[in-house]
């Protein structure tokens, strides 16, 4: 399979583990990944996993660069205003963007079409190029305007996996829970793992 060049977004919902370790696992399936980082998800890092997410792009990118430099594939990081970052085009558009978490702001931006920043714009864009769009929201109980946001961008084909583990695989730890949401998401975007076993495998 040809290299991956996978957007991921974290936005400010909770559930940064899903994100962080869905990170790790496209790096290293040897995934090119664009890192877009919203401000409120700086703030549930902190909360959540203790983690000061730097500020500055070029900071982050070089403290992930460091930590999972064994890994085969690459990660670079966009701020929040980076109109020439090669996925706020669609002349050069990722092959598919996933936020997770995803909050139910931005993902009502997305809904509305609006691109106040470059997570907005890079879904934006993967919109209008037809290429798989992930949303990954983290909130309960659901709105009537949550739902019909949902609706509406599941029209428009976008995927939408809420964070619920199953437990048929039976569960130890909190990792094996995230573990089932990633797997499910690397599926989807057709990056190999070996998270767990599909249904019906041993």
């Amino acid at each position: 399979m040809p290299t991956r060049n996978i957007t991921l977004a974290w936005t400010g919902a909770s559930g940064m583990p899903y994100g962080v370790r869905l990170l790790e696992q496209l790096l290293l399936a040897g995934a090119q990944v664009n890192l877009l980082v919203s401000s409120a998800a700086q703030i549930v890092a902190k909360q959540e996993m203790d983690w000061l997410i730097p500020t500055n792009p070029n900071a982050l990118q070089t403290q992930l660069c460091e930590q999972y430099a064994a890994l085969p594939g690459t990660v670079r990081v966009f701020g929040r205003e980076a109109w020439f970052a090669p996925v706020a085009s669609g002349s050069n558009p990722a092959d598919a963007m996933i936020i997770c978490p995803c909050s139910m702001g931005s993902l009502a931006a997305i809904a509305q079409g609006l691109s106040d920043n470059l997570i907005e714009r890079a879904a934006d864009v993967c919109l209008k190029e037809r290429k798989l769009l992930i949303l990954v929201p983290r909130e309960t109980p659901y709105s009537v305007l949550h739902l019909e946001n949902m609706l509406k961008l599941a029209r428009m084909g976008v995927l939408i996996v809420p964070p619920n583990p199953g437990f048929y695989h039976r569960p130890q730890s909190i990792q094996d829970l995230v573990d089932y949401i990633v797997a499910r998401l690397l599926d989807h975007l057709q990056i190999p793992h070996n998270l767990l076993p599909r249904w019906g495998e041993t």
